[in-house]
């Protein structure tokens, strides 16, 4: 389903650098975004550009309080009511977003700078990253190191089956492409 139209940046864009933590050699990406999206709107904007499909429970920490949907995360405020550049005028410069409560994908996400917004610039946009985003419930950090570990040698008894869990495919952990990234942006932000 797409988010809303994506529209002018407005009057600031901010440039984030998420992290996925426990990951070597770390997995990233530096989103530009408006400051007025909201945390309901960097999941979006993250899962796209990480390459998920969002289909699991999250959560922000920011500053030690967690937003989220309240409707189902128990005393979560509700991250549709703050934006990213009120958490930059709070003078936070990271906070944390965990994906998946069962595989526990925790990122840290940083605010660099703030760009003034070009006209005709929309955003959200990924500008860089590094390495593919592991696959959906492949069981957390550790459990996609193991995964890397058997995919990478050609012996191993659980390689056939692993290879048809994740659809048959090889997996490259360094591949990562921005256009890639973008393009699912566009696709959830309904931008043609």
């Amino acid at each position: 389903m797409a988010k809303k139209p994506a529209k002018d940046a407005g009057d600031s864009i901010i440039s984030l650098k998420v992290t996925l933590r426990h990951t070597k050699p770390p997995i990233w990406r530096r989103l530009l975004a408006p400051a007025g999206m909201t945390l309901a709107d960097l999941h979006d904007a993250i899962q796209a550009a990480m390459g998920w499909d969002g289909g699991h429970l999250h959560v922000f920490d920011v500053d030690g309080e967690p937003y989220g949907d309240p409707a189902a995360i128990d005393d979560a405020a509700d991250e549709n009511r703050l934006t990213l550049g009120a958490v930059r005028d709070s003078g936070l410069a990271r906070f944390r977003y965990t994906y998946d409560f069962g595989d526990d994908w925790e990122h840290a996400v940083a605010i660099e700078k703030t760009l003034p917004a070009a006209p005709g610039t929309f955003c959200p946009t990924c500008v860089a990253g590094k390495r593919a985003c592991p696959p959906e419930d492949c069981g957390g950090p550790w459990a996609y190191q193991e995964l890397l570990d058997i995919l990478a040698d050609p012996a191993h008894p659980e390689r056939a089956e692993r290879l048809e869990w994740i659809g048959g495919e090889e997996l490259d952990p360094e591949e990562f492409s921005v256009e890639e990234a973008n393009r699912k942006l566009a696709a959830r932000f309904g931008r043609v």
